[in-house]
């Protein structure tokens, strides 16, 4: 009886120093808190394009057509969407050309430009081309000849 006596106080003093152990195990401070934090968000930047030598003949009244190419960057920092190239006879600036007597934009036709639409990674690029042919009017056309007819190619 002795033996079962002292397991029991054994087994006792065990469970005990559990029971106190383990409730000093869960005792913690509870308590909230709030924080803030920010990121910045970047913006576009304006496409960049470049177009190179028309090829092709001479352009003449109702004759064949030139083709030039073009070429669209992205400068910025994040991908930008290309969603429209819009060609044009006009001055750099979009003013109407006039700078040659007898001619003007009406005496040529831009066709639609060919170029992949689409995402353009940062620093990316994209290449293009449009064709410009010379219409065959009515009117004497002499004050077109040996023009050089400005392109204002618009990427948006």
């Amino acid at each position: 009886m002795r033996s079962t006596k002292k397991r029991v106080v054994v087994v006792g003093a065990v469970a005990g120093v559990l029971v106190l152990g383990g409730g000093l195990a869960y005792a913690y401070w509870s308590s909230t808190g709030t924080g803030s934090g920010s990121a910045t968000t970047g913006t576009s930047a304006a496409f960049v394009v470049t177009t190179a030598a028309a090829t092709g003949g001479p352009l003449s009244p109702g004759g064949p057509s030139q083709t030039v190419p073009f070429t669209v960057t992205n400068p910025g920092t994040g991908a930008q969407n290309l969603t429209s190239v819009v060609v044009t006879v006009a001055n750099a600036d979009g003013t109407p050309w006039t700078a040659v007597a007898g001619c003007s934009a009406a005496d040529y036709t831009v066709g639609t430009p060919a170029v992949a639409y689409g995402e353009i990674a940062p620093g990316g690029d994209v290449d293009g081309t449009v064709t410009v042919t010379m219409n065959n009017l009515p009117s004497n056309q002499d004050g077109c000849k040996d023009a050089v007819v400005p392109l204002r190619v618009v990427a948006g």
